[in-house]
């Protein structure tokens, strides 16, 4: 048996039997793995401080016949604490988790793996808009996965227009003018900052907060409906 070593950011865990969890990891190198965490439920498990939410974790695992590998070990390497102590952080944390583990149902890679360290590393700085990170995760998402919404311009139309509004259509991930659409330029000019800018520079730019709840919603479907 070959035992595996590589770093790992969990997004689930599962209770299985009396003391057991199933574990399912992201990790840079071998993808996403489920993993049998056996005894992990007692009290003096070694591998309980290894699969912490919201944490970067070494850990040593030995592939299995099937769909789930065992984990034979576990270190903590980066647990971002902030996340935790804020209601609204933890359940934007519960929702990246989720967004990143249903998109990466069959594979995924190193790309996705970096961007969840560094959603979860802007997580944990208190300055930033929990909301803020939420969206620039989504628009980085949509990226990866070839299903961004189309901000060069609207459908039929070579440009945005300061005074138009418009509406989204999810399976073309386009927008197009329409007079009672809830989109703007302003919108659109938030959506480019997502997905070219980080965070902490799209958090002092003046009018992009007011327009993250209609994006939340937007991208939010976006992934829904491309998953």
């Amino acid at each position: 048996m070959n035992k595996l070593t590589t770093s790992a950011i969990v997004l689930s865990r599962i209770n299985f039997g009396e003391s057991d969890k199933i574990i399912t990891a992201i990790t840079p190198d071998n993808g996403n793995l489920k993993l049998m965490a056996r005894g992990v439920r007692k009290i003096k498990s070694k591998l309980a401080g290894g699969i912490e939410l919201f944490s970067v974790s070494s850990i040593s695992f030995i592939k299995g016949r099937g769909d789930i590998s065992t984990l034979v070990s576990t270190r903590l390497q980066t647990h971002f604490h902030n996340i935790a102590t804020d209601v609204d952080r933890t359940m934007i944390g519960y929702d990246i988790l989720k967004h990143l583990s249903s998109t990466t149902k069959e594979s995924s890679d190193h790309d996705h793996y970096r961007l969840l360290l560094q959603a979860l590393t802007y997580l944990n700085d208190k300055d930033i808009d929990s909301l803020l990170i939420k969206c620039w995760f989504m628009a980085r998402l949509t990226q990866l996965e070839g299903h961004s919404p189309n901000i060069e311009k609207p459908a039929g139309k070579k440009s945005f227009e300061l005074d138009k509004s418009y509406q989204y259509d999810y399976q073309e991930s386009t927008f197009s003018e329409n007079s009672k659409g809830d989109f703007d330029a302003n919108h659109i000019k938030t959506l480019k900052l997502l997905m070219h800018e980080s965070p902490q520079r799209i958090h002092i730019i003046k009018g992009v907060h007011e327009t993250l709840p209609l994006l939340d919603k937007i991208l939010t479907q976006q992934i829904r409906f491309t998953t």
